[in-house]
């Protein structure tokens, strides 16, 4: 059994979006193969921006922050699902990044950049909804947010390995939604 934790990236909690289908989707195919499945909804956490380094490094989280921080610790697995805006991932994804990801927790700021991350062990899926189509964004954009995410975040904490679904096209017409679903339900059987 593998331990997963979903983070639903969508900034909109007033209404369900495509995110919050495919995220579902995963744990449903997550969970009928016998793994357990936490959620975090980010949009419902009241996630605040930092303002400086010495918050970041020396500030305490927010019970919620912490919460989180306890969550992922216990993760085998955790699944980051979120829209492309503006190029990359939105504000509110960055800054509970920034707030979980802090030392001691994601890493040892006193061993130095190059010393690997303190959630070692762990895998992740990156999934990221785009109106686009997703070979536009790797060939065009050089898919270069998702690659700022995999190794200036995820990578840098020990989070290895890191796969991505990107999930373009989604607001044009004939978008295969049925098949992102079933995609995603057989990812979550294989904890992938």
């Amino acid at each position: 059994m593998t331990k997963i934790v979903i983070i639903q990236g969508h900034p909109d909690a007033a209404e369900p979006h495509l995110c919050h289908a495919l995220a579902d989707a995963y744990a449903k195919g997550a969970q009928a193969a016998g793994h357990h499945v936490e959620r975090i909804e980010l949009a419902r956490l009241g996630v605040t921006f930092l303002s400086s380094q010495h918050e970041q490094e020396q500030g305490s989280p927010s019970p919620a922050i912490a919460e989180a921080q306890a969550r992922i610790a216990e993760a085998d697995h955790l699944v980051l699902v979120y829209p492309l805006w503006l190029g990359c991932m939105p504000a509110l994804v960055k800054a509970f990044l920034e707030q979980v990801a802090r030392p001691g927790f994601a890493y040892d700021s006193a061993r130095g950049p190059l010393h690997p991350g303190l959630l070692r062990g762990k895998s992740a899926r990156v999934v990221i909804t785009m109106g686009m189509p997703a070979w536009y964004y790797r060939l065009v954009y050089g898919s270069h947010s998702l690659k700022a995410l995999q190794i200036g975040i995820l990578h840098f904490v020990g989070i290895r390995p890191v796969r991505a679904s990107l999930v373009g096209m989604v607001s044009a017409k004939g978008f295969p939604g049925a098949r992102w679903l079933s995609r995603m339900e057989a990812l979550g059987a294989r904890a992938r």
